[in-house]
């Protein structure tokens, strides 16, 4: 399983990219119309002077023509940049004309395994299944990953990668791994909360209390000793 971060915000990149468990990013419209006055462009060229790896560029046109226009544009940026488009009949249109040019997409807002199988005909470098948001309407978002993992296993073809995307808890990325996904992209807090426990924190200040009391007694020894 790898971890991608799933944020336009360059504090959070620069943060979690220290901690050495990035293996990609992905934005969307969304996430850029949060952070006020950064550039489309610089914001893409900047992630990718932080990650080595796929940054998911995504495409606002409703039509073929012009999510491939876009994405020949967003790929000329970087040579990791990955091409996000939405799981429609133009978005496949828009796959396979992007990848004949040798660029690779990421076909998101995945709700059915029909979506993931055409996607992945369609030469998609990975889907993405938004599972937190089937769980918001009482769907399961696991059973959706291990079914496309299923489909995607019955064809050595497919080289499609799943990408568990709307994670909303810690637990959703172990679940994710366990069901099949390649990736998982995550909010800054979730991959902040997933190296939290009390008993993580309870022990490591024991630890340090008992090295502490370890140091003091040495030092009273040998204050006694002179």
């Amino acid at each position: 399983m790898k971890i991608y971060l799933d944020t336009a915000n360059l504090a959070e990149i620069r943060e979690a990219a220290r901690w050495g468990i990035l293996s990609g990013v992905t934005t969307n419209p969304s996430l850029m119309a949060r952070e006020a006055g950064a550039g489309f462009e610089d914001t893409i060229r900047t992630i990718a002077g932080l990650v080595d790896g796929p940054i998911s560029a995504e495409t606002v046109s409703e039509d073929a023509d012009g999510m491939v226009r876009e994405g020949v544009e967003y790929a000329a940026w970087h040579s990791n940049v990955i091409i996000k488009v939405p799981a429609t009949t133009a978005g496949l249109e828009a796959v396979a004309r992007l990848g004949r040019r040798g660029i690779r997409c990421n076909v998101t807002l995945i709700f059915n395994a029909n979506q993931a199988l055409m996607a992945a005909l369609a030469g998609a470098f990975v889907v993405s299944p938004f599972i937190g948001r089937l769980d918001d309407i009482s769907q399961d978002g696991m059973e959706l990953i291990r079914e496309i993992a299923a489909v995607f296993e019955q064809d050595p073809d497919i080289r499609t990668q799943i990408l568990a995307a709307s994670i909303r808890h810690p637990r959703h990325v172990i679940e994710s791994a366990l069901a099949g996904a390649h990736i998982a992209t995550c909010p800054f807090g979730v991959l902040e909360k997933g190296m939290r426990h009390p008993l993580t924190d309870s022990g490591n200040a024991a630890f340090l209390a008992d090295w502490r009391a370890r140091e003091a007694a040495m030092a009273l020894a040998a204050a006694a000793g002179h």
